[in-house]
């Protein structure tokens, strides 16, 4: 039985309410992140391997320098099209905009039927990219890093969690569910090994420490 959240902000009877509904509609997941499937936890290995080390510099950083959400086809922005990609029954509008699906969070295990409630992380945050790197790059390799449909870089999770994790590399935040956390440092791997991006020497420990069992 997949697990369903209620937003804090609901009262109590409006919890339940939601709760019993899902439980009603859902019997098992109904929909899954797909994430571009990230290279194996070999291949990564000898990505990190290759990969600078080096200090973490956020001198110059505004997300805005990140152009995000452009237009990918028709009407549909980025997070529009993730959310399609990542959701089941997806039903969009004339603009492009999710009015119906479902949502499963690989983070933290959640399903959401509200595309408010999920958020599109950039799996290596902005923030981070600048910091170890991507503060020397042109503003349209910025773009194309923010987004990224080709790499293992968005997908959609529970905005409270994603928010949590903010620019958080893994050495300070990994996804609760373990049995996720593979893919993640994969997909991590990946991304800054495409993108020419450094790892400091807590995030290089952690990644090794992680894909150790990969």
């Amino acid at each position: 039985m997949p697990r369903f959240y209620a937003r804090r902000r609901f009262g109590f009877a409006a919890a339940a309410t939601a709760l019993i509904s899902a439980a009603t509609l859902f019997t098992a997941p109904t929909a899954s992140a797909a994430l571009p499937t990230p290279v194996s936890g070999a291949t990564a290995r000898s990505y990190l391997a290759t990969l600078t080390v080096a200090t973490e510099s956020r001198t110059g950083y505004n997300r805005d320098l990140f152009p995000h959400w452009i237009t990918q086809s028709g009407t549909c922005n980025t997070r529009e099209v993730v959310l399609k990609r990542d959701g089941t029954n997806v039903q969009q509008d004339s603009s492009c905009a999710a009015t119906s699906g479902s949502w499963y969070s690989p983070y933290d295990g959640a399903t959401w039927t509200a595309a408010s409630d999920v958020d599109i992380d950039h799996l290596v945050p902005l923030a981070e990219a600048w910091d170890s790197g991507a503060g020397s790059w042109t503003t349209s390799r910025r773009q194309a890093f923010a987004n990224d449909l080709t790499r293992p870089q968005l997908i959609a999770v529970t905005d409270d969690v994603n928010q949590a994790k903010g620019d958080q590399d893994p050495a300070t935040w990994m996804p609760s569910r373990t049995t996720y956390r593979c893919t993640y440092v994969r997909a991590w791997v990946q991304v800054k090994y495409y993108y020419g991006l450094s790892v400091d020497t807590a995030e290089k420990s952690a990644l090794q420490n992680y894909l150790a069992s990969c």
